[in-house]
């Protein structure tokens, strides 16, 4: 009995020892998420994400109980909206930060970064999510800039007249011939690397991939998008993208969406979509699709947890890119408020210390799990100032 008490303890112990290191460790590196679609909802839902939220997954409290440094905003609209709806999003980007000086900062490059993160403010980032909002003008792009955009994702889902994207190329909406960039694709990916703003290559397709990483003369980004050899759906990158991120000195952000980290997902929901069936097709007709979705899993909850996988599949990701090109690649782009399901656990921007829980339980290093957690994101911003 003694023997086992001590066993006992001296676990317990451990677990202790543990927590604390994961904890320290935590704190101190420099935490990046490099992909939110909170402003969009923000301006939909009219909250204030200056306070604790019951819905989303992000707000400043919570942010500030993950000890998350960097959040880059999305901005975000479909096919349908520009430039317009770009600059109301950043409106409200700097209304927030208005309302909240003391707990948030905008950057726009690495040193305003640090010295946020110095002032325990948390460094607030623009990436502009889809090449549509420029409307084929360079002169949209540069003002973007000058507003704080820190990369522009040259598609969303939708192609522009001059890129193609993952979604369109797979489904042969565009064809072989036309997909990839065009002259005045490249013309943007130069602008970019003058502007010192990073080229991301999340929901590209695979011709515009090549051709961005070609003409980029600056490491890229990959602000959330996972592996498609351990999940193959169009968004996430095949073995020969992911080498050619690392030989071109980029970074992949992973994506926490259950749907690209988990090949089983998609079954798994369709169960639980077809289980509730009438439920979901009432809520549909009241609320919309998606609304209806998140509604569901809140109304379902046990249920709905069934479908998530083990937070240890997100690091199966880290593992494959790091066995593939090296630890200096990986990065974190969450894709809260962007997506209905995450793995167990992870709710929130709260969570993040669980991620620096589990690379290290993975067997990382202290200073590899730093550079996964947002030292690579540094070090690209500075690989990518603007040509003076």
């Amino acid at each position: 009995m003694k023997k086992y008490t001590s066993t006992l303890f001296l676990a317990l112990i451990s677990m202790f020892c543990a927590a604390q290191s994961a904890k320290q460790i935590h704190d101190k590196a420099i935490v990046v998420d490099t992909h939110g679609d909170i402003l969009f909802n923000q301006i939909k839902s009219g909250i204030d994400i200056g306070k604790l939220q019951k819905t989303g997954n992000f707000d400043l409290v919570r942010a500030k109980q993950g000890g998350l440094d960097v959040q880059v905003f999305s901005i975000w609209c479909d096919e349908k909206g520009g430039y317009d709806v770009a600059n109301q999003e950043i409106d409200s980007l700097y209304s927030l930060i208005k309302r909240y000086p003391k707990r948030i900062a905008l950057v726009r490059n690495a040193a305003e970064l640090e010295q946020a993160v110095k002032e325990q403010k948390l460094a607030a980032m623009i990436g502009v999510e889809g090449g549509h909002m420029i409307e084929n003008r360079l002169d949209y792009l540069e003002k973007l800039a000058q507003r704080g955009m820190i990369y522009l994702t040259l598609t969303w889902n939708n192609s522009t007249p001059w890129a193609s994207s993952a979604a369109e190329e797979t489904s042969g909406k565009v064809k072989k011939e036309n997909a990839g960039l065009n002259d005045f694709g490249k013309q943007v990916v130069h602008k970019l690397n003058e502007l010192g703003v990073l080229v991301d290559l999340s929901h590209v397709g695979e011709h515009t991939f090549f051709d961005a990483i070609k003409e980029s003369s600056k490491p890229i980004l990959v602000s959330h998008s996972c592996v498609y050899g351990l999940n193959p759906v169009p968004r996430n990158l095949k073995d020969e993208q992911i080498k050619a991120v690392g030989k071109n000195g980029g970074v992949i952000s992973l994506n926490f969406y259950s749907g690209f980290l988990d090949s089983t997902y998609n079954t798994k929901q369709k169960a639980f979509f077809a289980k509730y069936e009438e439920e979901l097709k009432s809520l549909s007709a009241k609320y919309g699709r998606s609304n209806a979705i998140d509604t569901l899993i809140a109304l379902h909850p046990k249920d709905a947890d069934a479908t998530r996988p083990a937070i240890e599949i997100l690091i199966d990701h880290v593992d494959y890119i790091v066995k593939m090109i090296g630890v200096d690649h990986v990065g974190m782009g969450a894709d809260f408020d962007g997506a209905e399901s995450f793995p167990l656990g992870i709710n929130s921007v709260a969570d993040y210390p669980k991620i620096t829980a589990a690379l290290l339980k993975r067997g990382y290093t202290t200073a590899e799990v730093t550079k996964i957690l947002g030292g690579n994101f540094v070090r690209l911003l500075k690989a990518n100032k603007a040509v003076k």
